[in-house]
C-alpha cells in the first residue's frame, strides 16, 4: 500500500482581463477498491462567486465554478491525498465463454453496455478494421486477452508518442495514418479498434506514476500531465484498464479520475471566456505525483 499525494495545477493567461464563463472540473478520483480518498482540496483564483458540485450519467464527480468578476488569470490547483493499493500480477481469468473471440456478452450486459460497444469515428475505407485483422492473424488461438495485450503492445510499438497541446484528439484513422499521437490519441484508438471486435470499451483520464519510484521512497514519482487510457468489459473480470501509450494492464500503476463514453466527456478542465481574439496567452498545466 502507498500513500499518494497529487497535486494538479492549471493556469490560464489573458492579455487583459477577460469575462470569465463557466468552468468544469474533473479532479476528484473515483474511490474504489484499489483506491480510499483520504482528504481532497481545491483551489480556484479569482475566487469563483459559485462553486458546486455534481456527479455525471457516468458518476464522476464534477466542479462548476462561475465567475462575476473579469480577471487576466485564471487558476484552478486541486489536491488529493489516497491510499493506493495496486493489485498483484495475476492472469485475467475470464469467463469460459469470454475467452475467445468473437465474444457474445449475456442479453442483461448487452443492454447496459450498448453505448459503449458502438464505434464512434467512420472509417469508410475500413484501414482500422483492416488493422485489427491483421493483428488477429497474427494471434493464435485468438484468445480474448492474448488479442488485447497484442493490441496494447502494437500500439506500443508501431506508433511513436507525439505529446500535443492542442484540444481535442486525432480520429483513429488520422492516428494511423500518422502513425504517432498522444495518450489520448492512442486511448481513442485502441477503443475503436476494441468496438471492431464487439467488445465494450470506455476513456479514463486521470494519473499515471511510476511504482518504482514509490517503493523507493520520497520525491516526485509522476508529473507533466493527466493521462488516458481505456477499460474494457470482460465477463468475469469487469472493467479492465489497458494502458496503450505504456502497454500496461491492469491499471497497476493509473489512477482513475474520469471514466465516459468518448473522450470529450471526460476532459479535465473545460470553460469558455468573452474577450477579443487575441486575449489569450498561454495555458501551463503542471502535475506532481509524490509519496509520503
Amino acid at each position: 500500500m502507498s500513500i499518494l499525494c497529487v497535486t494538479h495545477r492549471s493556469e490560464y493567461l489573458y492579455q487583459q482581463p477577460v469575462i470569465l464563463g463557466q468552468h468544469r472540473l474533473m479532479c476528484r478520483p473515483r474511490d474504489s477498491h484499489d483506491l480510499r480518498l483520504l482528504d481532497t482540496g481545491i483551489s480556484i483564483s479569482p475566487q469563483p462567486s459559485e462553486l458546486r458540485w455534481m456527479h455525471d450519467v457516468f458518476g464522476n464527480s464534477i466542479a462548476i465554478a462561475n465567475f462575476a468578476e473579469p480577471a487576466s488569470e485564471l487558476v484552478f490547483e486541486s489536491t488529493f491525498r489516497a491510499e493506493h493499493f495496486p493489485l498483484p500480477t495475476q492472469s485475467l481469468l475470464v469467463d469460459d465463454y469470454a475467452m475467445t473471440l468473437p465474444l457474445s456478452y449475456s442479453a442483461s450486459e448487452t443492454v447496459d453496455l450498448g453505448p459503449s460497444k458502438a464505434r464512434q469515428y467512420p472509417d469508410p475505407e475500413h484501414k482500422l478494421d483492416s488493422w485489427v485483422k491483421s493483428l488477429m492473424e497474427n494471434t493464435p488461438g485468438l484468445g480474448t486477452v492474448d488479442v488485447l495485450m497484442a493490441m496494447v503492445a502494437a500500439i506500443k510499438t508501431d506508433f511513436a508518442y507525439k505529446r500535443r497541446e492542442e484540444v481535442g484528439v486525432q480520429t483513429p484513422v488520422e492516428t494511423l495514418q500518422l502513425g504517432s499521437g498522444s495518450c489520448r490519441d492512442f486511448a481513442v484508438f485502441m477503443m475503436d479498434a476494441v468496438r471492431c471486435l464487439g467488445l465494450a470499451a470506455q476513456f479514463v483520464s486521470g494519473y499515471l506514476y511510476d511504482e518504482a519510484l514509490v517503493d523507493a521512497g520520497g520525491g516526485l514519482v509522476g508529473g507533466g500531465a493527466t493521462h488516458a487510457w481505456i477499460q474494457v468489459y470482460l465477463p468475469g473480470v469487469g472493467w479492465v484498464e489497458f494502458d496503450p501509450t505504456n502497454a500496461l494492464v491492469g491499471g497497476r500503476n493509473l489512477i482513475r479520475v474520469a471514466v465516459a463514453r468518448e473522450a470529450a466527456q471526460a476532459a479535465p478542465l473545460v470553460g469558455s471566456y468573452t474577450g477579443a481574439p487575441g486575449d489569450f496567452l498561454a495555458l501551463n498545466v503542471r502535475v506532481e505525483v509524490t509519496a509520503e
